[in-house]
């Protein structure tokens, strides 16, 4: 059955750093290996905040209207020529990159490396705060009836934590260390206990964040510099602050052949303990992005060994998408959820 589609839609869009209005848009029209999908939930993310703020992110600058948002899910209601139809009604999460398929590093499966890569929401690519997306047809991933919209708007950044897990190399009775129980520290908890890990060890200044770390999966969690980790050795180190200092802690921690893997975004140069990681054959790495982790994720989810709806505290409408980014979030908050169907004032 065909839904109806509409001309044009509502979208909240980044008109530059510092200013978000909502605008009427086209609906965007499916190329033959597209879909067209109506969205139903988007996370916010922090580099849709970074973009509001600072207007750009690296090299990556916002010289002209954008709009925000990439981690999303919806339903397809309509297909390019090449896609078949009978994927109209299907509900799925968005990986939301295309890649050019033809590079060194799209040939051996490093698409996220493609030097060509478009990317919702990183300029000058429209991201998902609207009512309608396009993707590829391959990187939307049907979901079951049984995860829900948000869920499945965040298998993006739980594809993070499967990238960062996976390139920590964590095997079952690994101890693994984690900086950071925001969103993504919350997510690595899970996906490490998921892959094996013995102990999962978490620092975080905010007990809400602690306690909550622990109801997830975490076996200890701790205050940053807590004297309990004295003594402390790790097979694999996580990152998801940015901070230099916890940076720099967490690698102290490993056993020696460990793995640090850099995932908070922060400070652009660090001091590291390099005389420390030599000594030690300490691997340091970071991860962009990820690929090749949709089907993993779904089944961590839909297998119930990872929770995302928990990590949903705040709710917004689309003609409320830019509260979450101009506003400072709670200590309560780990994921803002914006609904692209939903409009809390009926004119603007």
């Amino acid at each position: 059955m065909m839904t109806q589609i509409p001309q044009t839609m509502k979208a909240s869009v980044l008109i530059r750093q510092g200013l978000i209005e909502m605008e009427e848009r086209p609906v965007p029209t499916p190329d033959a290996d597209q879909v067209l999908i109506r969205v139903e939930s988007v996370g916010v993310c922090g580099s849709d905040v970074h973009y509001y703020h600072k207007g750009r992110i690296g090299d990556f600058v916002v010289n002209e209207p954008m709009i925000l948002g990439h981690e999303a899910s919806g339903e397809i209601v309509a297909v390019g020529d090449d896609v078949d139809p009978a994927r109209i009604g299907q509900r799925v999460s968005i990986e939301p990159q295309r890649c050019c398929r033809v590079c060194e590093y799209c040939k051996r499966g490093e698409y996220n490396l493609c030097p060509d890569i478009e990317f919702y929401a990183t300029p000058p690519i429209d991201g998902a705060f609207c009512e309608y997306v396009l993707i590829q047809s391959d990187f939307a991933y049907e979901v079951p009836d049984s995860i829900s919209w948000d869920a499945a708007a965040l298998m993006e950044p739980l594809s993070v934590g499967i990238a960062g897990i996976r390139k920590a190399h964590v095997k079952v009775g690994d101890r693994v260390f984690v900086a950071g129980a925001g969103p993504i520290g919350a997510i690595v908890i899970q996906v490490a206990r998921a892959f094996g890990a013995a102990e999962v060890v978490v620092s975080d200044p905010v007990e809400g964040r602690r306690d909550l770390a622990l109801s997830l999966g975490a076996t200890q969690a701790v205050e940053p510099g807590d004297p309990a980790l004295d003594g402390q050795h790790f097979d694999a180190f996580i990152d998801a602050t940015g901070v230099t200092a916890a940076v720099q802690d967490g690698i102290m921690r490993l056993a020696s052949g460990g793995t640090a893997v850099l995932i908070g975004m922060g400070d652009d140069d660090m001091s590291l303990p390099v005389g420390f990681i030599t000594a030690h054959e300490i691997n340091v790495t970071g991860i962009f992005r990820y690929n090749n982790t949709w089907p993993t994720a779904i089944h961590l989810v839909a297998s119930g060994a990872v929770d995302l709806d928990r990590l949903c505290t705040d709710h917004y409408a689309l003609d409320e998408a830019d509260q979450p980014i101009i506003n400072k979030p709670a200590p309560t908050t780990l994921k803002s959820i914006v609904h692209p169907g939903q409009m809390a004032h009926s004119s603007h």
